[in-house]
């Protein structure tokens, strides 16, 4: 194996460990609220509501897999649906005022989390760091 083939596996086994591990930290600061759902809830801030085929497609998510976890933040009062003012046929979806309450405390939990694990890291690690990120997500 190449040196390059490598550095990808272990970026993969990396990658992989991160998300469960983002997994279980999710679960652990907000049991009813799990890590698709805190995602949801972000883009939904972010946005400022969008409609479920927005989130579907924005995540890669088939439209049902969206739906159950739609309606899952609707039972838990974090979500509510309110007509899109350009097509009153169509439904947006906003966080209520219990959703962004959540969201900030899951929020600031995994902001704790990332500068607890990244403490001892110096300035440019740091930014180097952030930039990779930034231009793998990108990618």
């Amino acid at each position: 194996m190449s040196d390059r083939d490598d550095s990808v596996e272990t970026i993969q086994r990396e990658l992989t460990a991160f998300a469960r591990r983002s997994r279980a930290a999710a679960a652990r600061m907000h049991p009813e609220l799990s890590l698709v759902s805190f995602a949801l809830l972000a883009h939904l801030e972010d946005q400022r509501g969008c409609r479920a085929t927005d989130l579907a497609d924005q995540f890669l998510l088939n439209k049902s897999t969206v739906s159950r976890q739609v309606a899952d933040l609707e039972r838990l009062g974090l979500v509510e649906r309110r007509p899109d003012p350009h097509d009153q046929r169509a439904q947006m979806l906003h966080l209520t005022a219990r959703g962004t309450a959540a969201l900030t405390q899951v929020g600031g939990h995994r902001r704790a989390a990332f500068r607890e694990r990244l403490a001892d890291w110096d300035e440019t690690d740091l930014a180097r760091f952030a930039a990779y990120l930034l231009r793998y997500n990108t990618s």
